[in-house]
């Protein structure tokens, strides 16, 4: 499978990363942790399942590395981002937590065989303009002071970017290992669920079949095509593409009725999609010039 198709995947991850708000907000009243382990374990089948299906499944990683990468990159990031929001309002703990794929651009740079380019950064940061818009809905959410909140959510930001460049340099490890990753994860939130939450289960058949949306889109297979798309793909470019998923969500939630749009929304497509061409143009146009 070529890079420009690999690319393609690692996209499809974004798109369903970006029905999260939706399904979550159908869920009902699911405590965060008790969620990510009701999902992350739906999440773990398809792993589970293209191991058990395959005749001579590849063998488990014996590389301490692998599972201290998996395992606390989705674990991780998912512990202080809801830790975050406990402690800070919401709208500046998005804000400072999707700083991620700004990062990811970043730190993409320093990996074997890529390079970062002047128009790579500037279609992230032309990405990050337009996910502020629709995050702070244009207003002044700007943290006024620092708060735990605020650390960790950057924290948070730091490990999925981290997480993500880490992960192309054990690009040998099968995709379908995300399932134990997954498995482990849902493992940890329970155990912080029976910690620090009281147990509130879904009210109706709506909000069951939300929590299995999510478990087999957002929280599911998305994970298995971001793995694929970051170690096989142009991490670059994906890093730049992820800012479509807020606006992509907040059309999605206009959509079902959950809000409004905007001019806001608006300037934040033009701004996110023009960011996104500008990060792929060596992707987009190169068989063009190639010609």
């Amino acid at each position: 499978m070529n890079r420009r198709r690999a690319t393609i995947i690692g996209f499809a991850a974004i798109l369903m990363w970006a029905n999260l708000a939706l399904l979550s907000d159908a869920s009902g009243a699911v405590p965060p942790f008790q969620l990510a382990a009701m999902t992350f374990l739906i999440g773990s089948l398809p792993g589970f399942i293209s191991r058990w299906r395959n005749p001579a499944p590849s063998p488990l990683p014996t590389d301490w590395r692998v599972w201290a990468l998996g395992v606390g990159g989705l674990f991780g990031y998912h512990f202080v981002y809801f830790s975050a929001m406990r402690a800070a309002p919401a709208v500046e703990v998005s804000l400072i937590a999707y700083l991620w794929p700004l990062l990811l651009v970043v730190f993409s740079g320093l990996l074997p065989g890529e390079r970062l380019r002047l128009h790579h950064l500037a279609g992230a940061l032309l990405g990050l303009a337009g996910a502020v818009l629709i995050i702070t809905k244009a207003g002044t959410y700007w943290p006024k002071s620092l708060e735990a909140g605020h650390v960790l959510a950057l924290a948070g930001a730091i490990i999925w970017a981290g997480y993500s460049v880490l992960t192309r340099r054990f690009g040998e490890t099968p995709t379908d290992i995300v399932g134990l990753f997954c498995a482990s994860t849902s493992g940890l939130s329970l155990i912080c669920h029976l910690l620090f939450e009281v147990t509130v289960w879904p009210a109706d058949g709506v909000q069951w079949l939300a929590v299995l949306g999510l478990g087999i889109l957002p929280v599911g297979f998305a994970f298995y095509a971001w793995d694929y798309g970051v170690k096989h793909g142009d991490i670059i470019v994906l890093g730049a593409a992820s800012y479509s998923a807020p606006l992509m969500s907040t059309l999605l939630l206009a959509l079902a009725g959950s809000t409004v749009l905007s001019l806001n929304i608006a300037m934040a497509c033009l701004l996110i999609t023009l960011g996104a061409v500008i990060a792929a143009k060596d992707m987009l146009f190169a068989r063009k010039a190639a010609a």
